[in-house]
């Protein structure tokens, strides 16, 4: 019963995780203010899925099982609500309303769902214990070193998540860059380096082969101190090219291990071509990010970087995993095929190239041309997948 109940919540946050996909794309369309756009990308699309796949992954990858199976009843409606809240901020008249209870409520939703996974793998932080089969022996020392990386993930959420709250109830830190600090713990440190860790547990077994170990142990410990120096140096000089280079080398790492698996398995399915060409964007997003960092110009990209790694890397790898969870063929409304699945992939990934020609040649026609294709491909996936739920309900 209990799995039942996770399953059903992790399914409403990946729903509203859609929905704040198709909403950041109307915005970068209209050209809302910066703040909205990082906010219903970050907090809204990216987040929800962490929290609703975390549900239902992070117990099972230590042994366990959720120890409070109706936390995501009631964290879902705090960080949505906390969402909404924190991106109409910027856009109304009296934000410090908005602002307040967006961040109120979005603390609160996070410290219910850290209490629920402390809780729950309170005798098993580290994550020794791994679930995996006999039949799967050989992956244990993967898995185990994987697993010791998700506390790190809640470390950064729990930083991450004040970071937000600071700035609408003025408290102590973060005074200066808090906007691009806390996005780069958010979408860095939480979001992908969970990425990493989940992700060489969960590909692996998906395509069936094994990604390089030497990979693995790059990967994760410079993915999960790439952000925090990041967030630290933020423009200051040796530090920012320090943070750039491990994040660097983590996005390049976790892309050639994935390609490493991707051309060892004779498994080919449209979610895994999604997360291919998830992890070919992040390459080109911190290729930019290292820019910065070197050259100290080119800040003209940063829109262009933001979106490469957070629509394109962290996107298209967590629209691949959920065509893989949630097949659209499964489905039988018009469209329910993995052509329209390609086609989404494709139209998103088309965009994110194009957006990027548009910002290299300062062609704000490009520029529209890009988003409008990435709009078209995100309401392709809201509606695959709200589509495939609402015949599952």
């Amino acid at each position: 019963m209990s799995a039942g109940v996770v399953s059903r919540w992790a399914r409403r946050f990946v729903a509203a995780s859609a929905l704040f996909l198709v909403a950041w794309q109307v915005a970068a369309l209209v050209g809302t203010p910066r703040g909205v756009r990082v906010t219903l990308a970050v907090h809204g699309f990216v987040l929800h899925t962490v929290f609703g796949k975390a549900y239902s992954l992070v117990p099972s990858y230590f042994d366990r099982t959720l120890a409070t199976p109706r936390a995501p009843a009631v964290h879902f409606p705090l960080t949505a609500l906390g969402a909404v809240g924190l991106a109409l901020a910027p856009l109304l008249e009296i934000p410090e309303i908005a602002g307040l209870v967006g961040s109120l409520c979005w603390t609160a939703g996070v410290v219910v769902f850290v209490a629920a996974l402390a809780w729950t793998l309170r005798d098993n932080p580290t994550g020794r214990e791994t679930g995996t089969s006999e039949a799967n022996a050989d992956r244990r020392p993967v898995d185990r070193f994987a697993n010791a990386f998700v506390p790190v993930v809640v470390g950064y959420l729990l930083v991450g998540s004040y970071g937000t709250a600071a700035t609408h109830l003025e408290l102590p830190g973060f005074a200066s860059l808090s906007f691009a600090r806390t996005a780069h713990l958010l979408a860095a440190g939480t979001a992908a380096l969970l990425i990493f860790a989940v992700g060489f547990r969960l590909f692996p077994r998906f395509l069936v082969a094994s990604p390089p170990k030497l990979l693995v142990a790059v990967v994760l410990p410079a993915g999960a101190i790439g952000p925090a120096v990041l967030a630290w140096g933020l423009y200051r000089g040796a530090w920012f090219r320090a943070g750039a280079v491990l994040e660097a080398l983590a996005v390049v790492g976790f892309a050639l291990a994935y390609a490493v698996l991707f051309a060892r398995s004779e498994r080919r399915r449209v979610g895994f071509y999604a997360v291919l060409a998830g992890v070919a964007a992040g390459v080109l997003g911190v290729l930019v990010g290292l820019h910065f960092a070197f050259a100290g110009s080119g800040f003209g990209l940063i829109a262009a970087h933001f979106r490469l790694n957070v629509l394109g890397f962290l996107g298209l790898t967590i629209v691949g995993a959920t065509f893989q969870f949630y097949p659209p063929t499964v489905g039988t409304f018009p469209g329910a095929s993995n052509r329209t699945a390609l086609a989404s992939v494709a139209l998103v990934g088309v965009g994110l190239l194009v957006e990027l020609a548009g910002a290299l040649a300062d062609l704000s026609g490009l520029l529209f041309v890009g988003r409008a294709s990435a709009f078209a491909g995100a309401l392709l996936v809201a509606g695959l997948v709200l589509g495939v739920f609402a015949e599952r309900s």
